[in-house]
């Protein structure tokens, strides 16, 4: 009997592992004959706001520079570098003592053809002098006169004042320093408006023009170089009227408030323009993949078999793509696992509602 079952144990155990094999073999072939699902969609159409955002330069709008109206020592100046003036106020003051004694000696010729031109009136109502030396006499009294406000004129010139309210900027010549007529001592900015311009190309141009026919004053935002959006909302208020036959742009100039002087002259930043777009046709970001710079989808035909294809890209915005070429509305596309697929393969789709595909991107619906 031990004998038997010797001989049987064996048996039992080699049957057993047997069976275990083929059932390995049938879970491994169940496993290895079922398909992944991919998920599929649609492109879709909706209307969206694109922004485009464009280099920006910007300006006082008044911005001049202060120079000497006259040669001499700067004598005075009454203002400081960086420091808010008013209109009329005074800046500099140049020595002012050649053109004091040039005006007082004026003052003085004045005066005494003054007393001459009188005193022949007299003598010419009293038929005296001849109508011709009171005639003399009155062109002398008018030359004086002349001579006497140019030299009020040139005296005047040696205090600098605003001519507007505004900003100085930096000092090119200090207290004492000999200047030159015309020599530049500062800058004055007017920055309760800026100016800002910025190039837009010729396509753009032209879908601004088609979408602004009334002509109205559009409203644009300007980011700062620290990425702030600033505060106040601009509007684009003029075009130049030529084209750059470098560049292929344009130049718009937008006008923004400035009150509380945050913005200087010279700064730069980027202007957003906003833009409708009506009955875009977009498809998700992640629905494409690019070889050599040049996007692409897979399109999935009628026997779900994969196909890769070229679109072009008219449009990005956040998750979306705006197509203008390549894919229509009743192509289905390949959404998730394209790293995962082939051109050519056949593949077990699941088909998603683009309603459902903009819920999950966090686009609204429209």
């Amino acid at each position: 009997m031990k004998k038997l079952n010797n001989i049987v144990r064996p048996i039992f155990i080699t049957a057993s592992a047997l069976v275990f094999i083929v059932l390995a073999g049938c879970t491994q072939k169940h496993h290895k004959e079922e398909k992944t699902k991919f998920l599929i969609t649609k492109p879709w159409r909706r209307s969206l706001d694109i922004t485009n955002d464009y280099v920006a330069q910007i300006h006082a709008i008044q911005h001049i520079e202060i120079r000497a109206f006259e040669r001499g020592y700067l004598q005075e100046i009454f203002v400081d570098e960086g420091q808010s003036v008013e209109k009329g106020a005074k800046m500099f003051q140049l020595m002012p003592m050649i053109m004091k004694a040039e005006y007082e000696k004026s003052k003085a010729e004045y005066d005494l053809t003054k007393i001459e031109y009188k005193n022949t009136r007299n003598l010419a109502r009293k038929k005296v002098v001849s109508g011709n030396e009171f005639a003399l006499a009155k062109a002398k009294l008018g030359k004086a006169k002349a001579d006497l406000d140019l030299a009020k004129i040139h005296l005047d010139l040696t205090t600098i004042k605003a001519p507007f309210n505004g900003i100085m900027d930096r000092f090119h010549a200090r207290l004492g320093s000999l200047v030159e007529e015309g020599e530049l001592l500062s800058t004055l900015s007017d920055n309760s408006k800026m100016w800002v311009y910025f190039n837009v190309s010729e396509a753009n141009y032209l879908n601004y023009m088609k979408l602004n026919k009334d002509n109205s004053k559009v409203d644009v935002k300007l980011k700062l170089a620290n990425g702030d959006i600033f505060d106040q909302v601009g509007k684009i208020d003029t075009i130049e009227a030529d084209f750059s036959n470098e560049t292929g742009n344009v130049a718009f100039r937008a006008t923004f408030p400035n009150p509380n002087k945050l913005l200087r002259h010279g700064e730069t930043g980027n202007i957003l323009l906003t833009e409708p777009l009506e009955n875009a046709l977009v498809i998700p970001q992640k629905a494409t993949f690019e070889i050599l710079d040049k996007k692409f989808v897979y399109v999935v035909d009628k026997d779900n078999r994969l196909k890769s294809r070229q679109i072009t890209v008219a449009q990005e915005v956040p998750h979306l793509f705006v197509i203008e070429s390549g894919i229509d509305v009743d192509d289905r596309i390949l959404l998730e696992g394209l790293g995962m697929v082939e051109p050519g393969e056949e593949i077990e789709p699941e088909y998603q509602e683009p309603q459902k595909v903009m819920a999950s991107l966090d686009l609204p619906l429209s």
